[in-house]
This record gives structure tokens, C-alpha cells and sequence, in this order.
């Protein structure tokens, strides 16, 4: 063994080399073949930096649920506006109602509302009350020729007393001449007495002609006297008149003002049965009203859920829930909260693509044209107030321009929201996320553009 050592340590170069021309020792040492670690090192680096340059989409994510875009079309309770007791239930949890249509038919159970006949009674009544209103409007109108027919006594009375009036004023100054007549002649048969005294004592005239103009005198004396007393006469019959005038004045204006006592009374006891009437009305119309909401009927179509009571005879008080109601007609919308931080890049119009729970999808983040299984949205609305979450509310509807949303979304599932920002480059977005950039604020053009299906 040692001599084939030997043999072979000694052998030449040239043996060396004849050696290595063997297949099997080459194929065994690889002495000749030449590496291809470098061409492939600088083709994936060569790779990686192609890689860089490709377009990438920034987005921002949120997780949603599904909603409704109107307040009317989400989940609403039906709940009992009078207080009553289960009577009849015409539907069960699960049915499908239309509009109008009976869910639940109530008893009373308020003493006041017992009455069978109350609606009847009532119009009874308001019937009673409104003929005695017409009463009072009779005996108003009656009260009211009255006192027309009283100021036209009084103004008639009174023209006839002026009348009267003034012919015992024309007298008054009639006698008054007249006794300024008998003044005068007294004034003259004065003078004439007075003369002829004067010639009694000088002796021109007799003591026959003397005594005859005294007579005279005498005579005008008291004819004066009986025109002052026919005078004086006169002027009382004048202020009686003016004395009868005012009795007449006050006698009317107490039988006037009687008449319109009685006039205002009737009017204030038509208003009184007016007001009475109307209350009654307005007891009858909320008896007519609660007689039909006896039976409780579907605000809006959809499925009935969540009934609260169950049986017959239950006690319902008033703003109890009975049932929900889910409407079938619905525009469905997605709510999704959104960080403070991404609120800036969010606008309306802005185009949001999901994936809804439920529903297959391949989605490259970077890449929404290449995605499958994605439904377009638009952002409608932006609360300006953060929510309790520390979130702002985003409501997205869908896309008209997209393939529709499926019919079998349900209120309450699960969304995620992408929102499609701007075009950058893989190695920017790469070095941002590095970095910790949020993506760079994006108002889009046209709201209404799509950067991808």
C-alpha cells in the first residue's frame, strides 16, 4: 500500500495533468467550470432597481361598515304612541310588510276612553252646543235692532223737544219785547205824570186832566208787572223743556246701554259656546284619532324583526317599541373611520375602492387596476366633529360608474376601504414608509376621474 503511495506521489506533471482530463474528475471537482454568482448578483440588482421605478398608487386604509346613505332607510322602531293592551298580532318576526299594512291591533285601557259610543256622544254635543251658539247669535242680532230701534226713539223724542225748544225760546223773546214795550209806555206815562203834576201846582191844568194821566200811569204799572210774569212765566217753561230734554237724554241712554248690555252678553256667551265647541271638536278629533291607532300599522315596507312583546293582553305604554322594522328599499352606503392624520387627503368626490366581508378578492395594494374583486365608492359626506373613537366618520355611497355593489350586502357587514391616492414611484413610497411620511396631500383634479377599477 505504501509502494502505490509512493507510486503516485511521484508521479510527473504531465501524468498530473492527464488525469484531470478525466470526465468523471472533472465532473466530480468542477475544476474548470466557471462561475455564475455574478451575473446573477447584478441581475437581481439590475432587477431591484427597474423595481424602483415602477408606478405605485399611495392609499389609505380604513375599516367600515355597511350603512345607509338617508336616516329613513336604516333599521327604524315602531313604537306604540297610545298606551293599550295586545289585542291581535297580524304579523310574526320575519314577515314582509308593505306600506299600511296592520302589524298589531291594541285595546284600551284608559277608563275616560271605555265608552263604545264616545265618538257619538261627543258629536251629540258639539251638535247641542252649536245650535245654543246659534241661540246667542239670534238674541244678539234681537238685542242689537233694539238698541237701533231705542236710538231712534231718542231721535225722535229729542228732534220733538227741540222743536218745543225753540218755539218756548221764541216766546221768551216775544214776551221779552213785549215787557220792554210796557217799560217804554211806563217810562212815557211816568214823564207825562210827572208833567202834569208840575202843571197841576202852577195851575195850567185841571186837577180832572191830572187824574186821568195818573190812571194812565197805573195802568202801565201793572201791565208792566203782568208782562214780567208772563216773561218769567216763559222762561220757566223753557228750562222745564230743557230739563225734560236731558230725562229724555238719560232715559234713553239707560235703555240703550241696557240693550247693549244684553247685546254683549249674548255675543260673549256665543263666544264662550264657541270655545266650548271647539274644545269638543278637539276632543272628538283625538277621540276619532285614537280610535285609529288602535290598529298599528307599517310606516314604510320591510321585514318585521325584534318584536318586544309577545302573546295577547301585554300592557304597551306609551313610546313603547313594538317591532323593528328593516326597510327593503335601500341605498346602501359604507361608514368608515378615518385617522386624523389621513383626514386631509380625504375629499367628496374622492373614489374609495372595498372589499366587502363575505365576497373573494385579489387585491395588490399598489396596484388597483390589477386587483379583481373590488366595488367602487365615492366619498358623499365628511363629518367635521371627531367621533367617540377618536376617528372622523367618512360616508361613502357606490360608484355609478362602477359594476353595483351585490344585493346581498346587509346593514351591519364589514367593509375595507381603499382610498386611491396619488401616483409615486416604488422606491419613494418604499423610503416614506421607511421614514414614517405620511402620503403626500392629494386634491384630486376631478373628483369623478377613477384611477382604477
Amino acid at each position: 500500500m505504501l509502494n502505490h503511495m509512493s507510486k503516485y506521489l511521484t508521479c510527473e506533471p504531465e501524468e498530473e495533468l492527464n488525469k484531470t482530463s478525466i470526465p468523471s474528475f472533472q465532473n466530480i471537482y468542477h475544476i474548470k467550470r466557471r462561475s455564475r454568482v455574478k451575473n446573477w448578483l447584478w441581475g437581481s440588482l439590475l432587477l431591484i432597481v427597474l423595481l424602483m421605478f415602477l408606478p405605485w398608487t399611495q392609499n389609505i386604509r380604513a375599516t367600515g361598515l355597511i350603512t345607509t346613505l338617508r336616516q329613513e332607510q336604516r333599521p327604524q322602531q315602531l313604537n306604540s304612541v297610545i298606551g293599550g293592551k295586545v289585542e291581535k298580532w297580524w304579523v310574526k318576526e320575519g314577515d314582509f310588510v308593505q306600506k299600511g299594512d296592520t302589524i298589531l291591533q291594541l285595546g284600551e285601557v284608559k277608563v275616560e276612553y271605555f265608552d263604545p259610543a264616545l265618538l257619538e256622544r261627543t258629536g251629540i254635543q258639539i251638535t247641542a252646543k252649536e245650535s245654543a251658539a246659534a241661540g246667542y247669535e239670534n238674541k244678539a242680532a234681537t238685542a242689537n235692532l233694539h238698541v237701533g230701534a231705542l236710538e231712534e226713539g231718542r231721535t225722535l223724542k229729542l228732534s220733538q223737544l227741540d222743536i218745543k225748544l225753540r218755539q218756548q225760546q221764541l216766546k221768551v223773546e216775544s214776551d221779552s219785547m213785549d215787557l220792554n214795550a210796557v217799560i217804554n209806555e211806563l217810562n212815557v206815562a211816568k214823564r207825562q205824570i210827572d208833567a202834569a203834576k208840575a202843571m197841576l201846582d202852577s195851575g195850567v191844568i185841571a186837577l180832572v186832566d191830572y187824574e186821568r194821566r195818573k190812571i194812565n200811569f197805573q195802568n202801565a204799572t201793572a201791565k208792566r208787572i203782568g208782562t214780567e210774569n208772563k216773561l218769567l212765566q216763559s222762561k220757566q217753561e223753557l228750562t222745564a223743556l230743557r230739563i225734560e230734554k236731558n230725562s229724555v237724554v238719560q232715559e234713553y241712554a239707560d235703555k240703550i246701554a241696557k240693550a247693549r248690555g244684553e247685546q254683549y252678553g249674548a255675543i260673549s256667551d256665543k263666544a264662550s259656546n264657541d270655545a266650548e265647541v271647539a274644545k269638543l271638536k278637539n276632543a272628538y278629533a283625538n277621540y276619532d284619532m285614537r280610535n285609529k291607532l288602535y290598529y298599528v300599522t307599517a310606516p314604510q315596507s320591510g321585514q318585521i324583526t325584534k318584536a318586544r312583546k309577545a302573546g295577547i293582553g301585554e300592557i304597551l305604554k306609551e313610546g313603547d317599541m313594538i317591532v323593528e322594522i328593516v326597510p327593503d328599499k335601500i341605498q346602501y352606503a359604507v361608514e368608515m373611520f378615518v385617522s386624523p392624520m389621513d383626514m386631509p387627503l380625504l375629499s367628496r368626490g374622492q373614489k374609495i375602492r372595498f372589499v366587502f366581508d363575505g365576497f373573494p378578492a385579489i387585491v395588490f395594494s399598489g396596484w388597483p387596476s390589477s386587483s379583481y374583486g373590488t366595488f367602487g365608492g365615492i366619498v358623499s359626506a365628511i363629518e367635521n366633529s371627531v367621533s367617540i373613537n377618536g376617528r372622523f366618520r367618512v360616508l361613502v355611497t357606490e360608484d355609478p360608474g362602477q359594476k353595483p355593489w351585490p344585493k346581498q350586502l346587509r346593514i351591519g357587514g364589514g367593509a375595507n376601504g381603499i382610498a386611491l391616492l396619488k401616483d409615486v414611484t416604488v422606491g419613494y413610497e418604499l423610503w416614506r414608509n421607511i421614514n414614517g411620511f405620511p402620503p403626500e396631500y392629494y386634491q384630486p383634479v376631478n373628483p369623478g376621474n377613477d384611477k382604477g377599477k
